[in-house]
């Protein structure tokens, strides 16, 4: 299974607020039941546990736990600034379905 990874925007942004919060630049992604879609992505700075799957960019590491690792794989998480503000976004291969805000998508 193919472990998600990030973009060289979002590793930088990563270590950016890694800096700020003095701790190291490990990003989690998580995929939680709800959103408008079914699913939904969850973001947070975290370390590591046992079963964690993990890949590298830029000396930023991604995180994801075994039960979101089937529905993220193959995943690329990019950092994007808009007009409408900046966010972490998921290109997800396996979502079928997908709402507007990007934080929620369906399989």
């Amino acid at each position: 299974m193919e472990t998600p990874t990030l973009t060289a925007s979002a590793a930088a942004r990563v270590k950016q607020i890694a800096v700020k919060q003095g701790c190291d630049p490990m990003l989690r992604l998580s995929v939680e039941g709800g959103g408008c879609s079914g699913f939904q992505y969850t973001f947070a700075l975290g370390t590591p546990e046992d079963e964690d799957s993990s890949s590298q960019t830029d000396g930023v590491t991604l995180l994801i736990d075994p039960v979101s690792l089937d529905l993220v794989a193959g995943s690329t998480v990019d950092f994007v600034e808009s007009l409408g503000g900046a966010a972490f976004q998921v290109e997800n291969p396996q979502a079928a379905a997908g709402c507007g805000c990007g934080s929620s998508f369906g399989i």
